[in-house]
């Protein structure tokens, strides 16, 4: 057999089996094919330090601790709304089962056993829904008017998809939520407002429904007694 056909033979076998073919190359230094340059790393911490120390003299720092205050506060006054979300234009229902498998034992404190890793749970089974969830656009007056018109505080906790719940409060002299990175409604599968989560013996129900577009500005402070 020729050498040829050796290093083919060689080969053939090397990449069947997985293994690299190491005898059958030889490495080899070429020399150097081009100009090389060295290699020039700034000292980082050096950097970082200067541009602080400049900040510092000229009041930047101060401005950018200022700035990420408010910045803040603007977050926590009027949260990020949930995309996706819009007024409802038909009425929608469902029910939902809020069961899930758990993924390890479940123990109280003393040690017993409460459920068994992969028991599937139903936590209306331990502790019905007091108070319905009710999700609303907080920058509609219509949505806004009607949630509190309709459900004082002891039925329902209002959650806000957008708007301001903060901004709201002293106007209506109530208490408001916010449904952050829009958890609830993903969950929910709500995509539309005003919606409400009511308790229906093992599950939920979820209910979308259109409401008249003209704004109600609070009367009395919207107050509910």
């Amino acid at each position: 057999m020729s050498r040829i056909a050796v290093l083919s033979a060689t080969a053939s076998a090397a990449l069947l089996i997985g293994w690299p073919l190491i005898s059958a190359v030889r490495a080899a230094d070429y020399g150097q094919m081009g100009q090389t340059f060295p290699i020039i790393e700034a000292d980082l911490l050096t950097t970082i330090e200067t541009k602080l120390r400049t900040l510092e003299a000229n009041g930047g720092i101060e401005r950018l601790q200022r700035e990420m205050q408010e910045q803040a506060v603007a977050s926590v006054r009027r949260p990020k709304r949930v995309d996706g979300m819009t007024p409802a234009i038909t009425k929608r229902e469902w029910l939902f089962d809020p069961s899930i498998v758990t993924e390890d034992d479940i123990v109280d404190a003393k040690g017993n056993l409460i459920a068994a890793r992969g028991t599937r749970v139903n936590p209306l089974d331990m502790v019905q829904l007091s108070q319905a969830l009710v999700f609303i656009d907080g920058d509609n007056a219509a949505e806004l008017a009607w949630a509190v018109k309709t459900w004082s505080d002891v039925r329902a906790k209002i959650i806000f998809v957008s708007g301001s719940p903060f901004d709201a409060m002293k106007p209506w002299q109530r208490r408001f939520y916010f449904d952050q990175g829009g958890t609830l409604t993903g969950k929910f599968g709500i995509r539309h407002t005003p919606a409400v989560v009511s308790a229906a013996g093992a599950n939920l129900k979820i209910s979308e429904f259109p409401l008249p577009s003209a704004p109600v500005a609070p009367v009395g402070g919207g107050k509910i007694s």
